[in-house]
């Protein structure tokens, strides 16, 4: 695929007529994984028709990847059949838990520790659907609203260490740094330049795909990951230093609330083309 159309929007269910009757200029279409575990029905069948005209990318929310209970064997049994019948560009989950205990499930992308006994979990679990899936996968770093005491590596330490052991790759994205940085008590600006730091320390060729998103900030300043609006501006300022650092990189525009128009995203994926060029 040529660089400059290597840019994609998170294909939901709103626009799942629109994109197949209009067919835009798209490099790819992200889908959430588990949506499609059915065992057949109008959903599978219109991955199959989108599949025909787009590349795919399986997008996950409910691996888990760092939970110490283990991987859902039926989740990803299921995430398995789905990927030999789409064939997807590329599959990817978070760096977080979500299963605990005899296997309850929270429901949510949960904050792992940096430490080295949590990467040697994650490592192994990315390794465990590496071999069953036959395939390269991409993870995730998570916006975090709280963390655990005790980390013995930095975020992209952990993550270059990662991607080292178990050949997967890094799915940076670029709107969680942001997020996590207001969050730790920077504003707009020092946030972008803090997320800027994160980005140069990440290892060149370790990433494989770039994600962005909306964030909102609630009244008591708490800032939220809510994939409901367009890219913030301190975040293009991110995703350029980071074109800039690892050249032209598959990128996703999420947007996954108060969906708009697919006009609006359309819009999204040409910035992103156009600072890809």
């Amino acid at each position: 695929m040529a660089p400059e159309l290597c840019v994609g929007i998170g294909w939901r269910q709103p626009h799942y007529e629109t994109l197949l009757a209009e067919r835009p200029a798209l490099g790819f279409i992200e889908v959430h994984s588990e949506n499609f575990f059915a065992d057949g029905g109008i959903t599978l069948a219109v991955l199959d028709a989108g599949s025909e005209a787009y590349d795919i990318s399986l997008h996950g929310v409910g691996l888990g990847l760092g939970s110490a209970a283990g991987l859902d064997g039926w989740h990803l049994d299921r995430l398995a059949r789905l990927v030999a019948r789409v064939q997807p560009r590329w599959v990817s989950d978070h760096a977080c838990f979500a299963r605990v205990g005899s296997g309850s499930h929270a429901a949510d992308l949960l904050p792992i520790p940096f430490t080295d006994e949590s990467l040697d979990l994650l490592a192994r679990h990315v390794d465990e659907v590496q071999q069953r899936l036959g395939r390269q996968m991409l993870v995730e770093n998570i916006s975090a609203y709280v963390g655990w005491a005790g980390d013995t590596l930095a975020e992209p330490e952990f993550f270059n260490e990662l991607t080292r052991r178990s050949g997967c790759s890094l799915l940076l994205d670029v709107n969680n740094l942001v997020v996590n940085a207001r969050n730790a008590g920077f504003a707009a600006d020092d946030a972008a330049r803090e997320a800027m730091r994160w980005v140069e320390a990440v290892r060149p060729g370790s990433v494989g795909e770039i994600h962005l998103a909306g964030h909102c900030e609630r009244e008591d300043g708490l800032v939220i990951d809510d994939h409901g609006s367009r890219v913030r501006d301190e975040v293009w300022r991110v995703y350029e230093h980071a074109i800039r650092r690892f050249g032209p990189t598959p990128t996703l525009i999420e947007w996954d609330t108060a969906v708009p128009a697919l006009d609006v995203l359309l819009a999204e994926a040409q910035r992103s083309r156009a600072l890809q060029s």
